[in-house]
């Protein structure tokens, strides 16, 4: 197996959402209160929605920018790739970077809708999700077959509405939707209280997985407020450390035996000693906790349900052994700042190239697909999947790097609070 036999499948991407994501989704009666794509006078785009404007955060979008104009200074659609917002030119993109599937999670409703959730109407709130959601399956996902995984917004401000649009758009596709690692942070209940059951058991019924983003608790990591945005940078994944304690300890995971979870851009290389240490802690400490795993461990619960995935992650490839291979999945994040686009074959096969070939179609593609309930080889041949194939489609496609920003990052004064307009910190 070569580097070019590879078949790829993303778990994790973003769009830059389209001005044109309403239209026509909407009853008549909400038309005019939809969210409106503008372009400031500075030249800038934005969105605006119930009397604020969501800028758009260049960090999200700079795939094919060079590294010194990372930044976070709102940015115009033509200071980023055509194919952050474009779904014809996306694919153009993927071929190019040899990526068959992909999962795209949104940008300026925050991770976990909870833009829409903070309307005080909610009736007007839950008309939003579902627009915004019939365009995501019907025409980011719709318009190429196969090629995509749907990923659902959640209605999260109460679990039977939620409960009810998760059934909705699993029966037009959809067997992912997106959730917050820590909802206690947006104000609502922990997952340690039953409140989210008719969630869990609406997803548990209709085999989706549960989506938990980095940063969709709208809480930021922040040691000090004088600390360098490097800091920020570093320990953002902790987020998912602490969700993934969360999911251990919380009764969901025993309560749900079908439930899956993906804790989504959180990487790998912790996994093998926080599994380490929810045994130890249990075996030391459950008799007076109260935690009853029954003759199983922490550790087997997580295996069978949380689904995983990294982007380059040399020391959690290193740790194979310790790991559950078959929830192990692989993403690309394009076209965030993390991204390995366009030569993520290359970067990824640095690291899985010497793994068993059955551990390498896991990682890549199989896993993703059986979790997912995604098949792109019942619309596409397989031969045709590869990443050479795909790079033979997409012959000629500029994937060059180009400098268009107006302003370097340095000028930024306060990166983590503009940070926080994504995350829906601010």
């Amino acid at each position: 197996m070569d580097v070019g036999d590879l078949i790829l499948v993303s778990v994790d991407d973003h769009v830059v959402e389209p001005p044109n994501v309403f239209e026509g989704r909407l009853p008549a009666k909400y038309v005019d209160l939809a969210p409106k794509f503008i372009t400031r006078a500075d030249g800038t785009s934005a969105w605006t929605y119930e009397g604020s404007e969501i800028g758009n955060i260049a960090l999200t979008a700079v795939a094919g920018r060079p590294p010194e104009e990372y930044g976070m200074e709102p940015t115009s659609f033509d200071e980023i790739r055509p194919g952050c917002y474009d779904i014809h030119e996306r694919v153009k993109d993927m071929d190019a970077n040899g990526v068959l599937g992909s999962l795209c999670f949104p940008s300026f409703p925050q991770f976990c809708g909870q833009l829409f959730a903070r309307t005080e109407d909610k009736d007007v709130a839950l008309a939003m999700v579902r627009a915004y959601n019939d365009w995501h399956i019907d025409e980011w996902c719709g318009s190429h077959p196969g090629r995509f995984i749907p990923c659902s917004l959640p209605a999260i401000w109460d679990p039977e509405v939620l409960a009810a649009e998760v059934r909705r758009t699993a029966a037009k596709g959809a067997h992912a939707v997106t959730f917050s690692e820590n909802p206690s942070k947006l104000g609502w209940p922990s997952i340690h209280s039953e409140h989210w059951d008719p969630f869990w058991t609406a997803c548990s019924d209709e085999n989706v997985v549960v989506c938990m983003h980095i940063g969709s608790s709208s809480e930021l990591t922040i040691t000090s407020p004088d600390a360098p945005i490097d800091v920020l940078i570093t320990v953002t994944p902790i987020n998912i450390v602490k969700a993934a304690a969360d999911l251990i300890w919380s009764p969901v995971l025993r309560k749900f035996p079908d439930l899956k979870v993906a804790l989504s851009e959180g990487g790998i290389g912790w996994i093998p000693y926080f599994l380490e240490r929810v045994d130890y802690n249990y075996e030391k400490h459950h008799r007076w906790t109260g935690q009853d795993f029954g003759d199983r461990l922490p550790s087997e619960v997580f295996n069978e349900h949380v689904i995983t995935c990294f982007i380059d992650d040399a020391f959690g490839v290193a740790s194979h052994e310790f790991l559950n291979m078959d929830m192990v999945t692989w993403e690309c994040d394009y076209p965030h700042s993390d991204t390995t686009w366009p030569h993520a074959p290359e970067q990824l096969w640095k690291y899985i190239g010497g793994l068993p070939q059955d551990e390498i179609e896991k990682v890549t593609h199989r896993n993703a697909m059986r979790v997912f309930s995604y098949d792109p080889f019942s619309v596409i041949p397989k031969a045709e999947c590869t990443v050479d194939a795909l790079r033979r489609r997409a012959a000629g496609h500029d994937v060059s790097i180009r400098a268009t920003s107006r302003r370097p990052a340095a000028q930024h004064a306060n990166l983590a609070a503009d940070l926080g307009t994504l995350t829906g910190t601010r």
